[in-house]
């Protein structure tokens, strides 16, 4: 085998192996807001999150030096910019299930909360979104990918239909208390949304990783 392919499955490999931290990310962080669990699953997302980005900086450092030392074209090339583009919404993603984690440490302390309903079911689909997108590039199924793309739109509704409860219980209770934990809310709210947003980033990537179809704003 080229010394070229070994750097390319290596690239893959990690690639892969830091979805896997994210994903374990996202799970602590949820588990943490729907089991309300917060000490031992905040320490695992902090944690996870040092890991995360030293991969990003390796993959994005193995990136740079497959183009420059190769100079890669058509498929190697798309795979190689897609991963550095799949390697930061990974990051950034990381990085939500970090401000979910902090957010929920500060509502579970009222003993009274109870995440809205919506919100378990908005976890689910993110979660879902986020397995299947992985998947997509680990078997280069542009057509998961697409599936995707799909569920945003799902994700983004229930977001809607949230924020509009949190709105209305703000405006019925005039309680200082509510008002923190309907703000804690929100804010955990729009970041369990933007995991689904770069699930579909990554989902984008992939398409045009596999098809070199640009699939973006469209």
């Amino acid at each position: 085998m080229r010394h070229f392919d070994i750097e390319m499955n290596d690239l893959q490999n990690r690639l892969i192996d830091m979805a896997a931290l994210v994903q374990d990310m996202i799970r602590a962080a949820t588990q943490e807001l729907v089991v309300k669990e917060s000490r031992k699953q905040s320490n695992c997302v902090f944690h996870l999150e040092k890991e995360v980005n030293v991969q990003e900086i390796i993959i994005d450092d193995k990136c740079l030096k497959l183009i420059a030392l190769n100079q890669p074209v058509g498929v190697d090339l798309r795979f190689i910019t897609s991963a550095m583009r799949i390697s930061s919404d990974l990051e950034r993603m990381g990085d939500e299930a970090v401000n979910i984690s902090r957010m929920t440490s500060c509502l579970i302390k009222y003993p009274e909360f109870i995440p809205p309903v919506d919100i378990s079911k908005m976890v689910e689909i993110v979660q879902d979104m986020v397995m299947d997108c992985i998947k997509a590039f680990n078997t280069n199924n542009a057509e998961l990918a697409l599936s995707v793309l799909a569920k945003d739109s799902e994700v983004d509704k229930l977001r809607d239909r949230i924020l509009d409860n949190i709105k209305n219980l703000m405006i019925k209770f005039s309680d200082i208390n509510v008002i923190r934990k309907a703000i804690d809310l929100i804010f955990i709210t729009k970041s369990i949304e933007r995991l689904g947003d770069h699930a579909t980033n990554i989902s984008e990537d992939i398409i045009f990783m596999v098809h070199g179809k640009d699939v973006r704003h469209l």
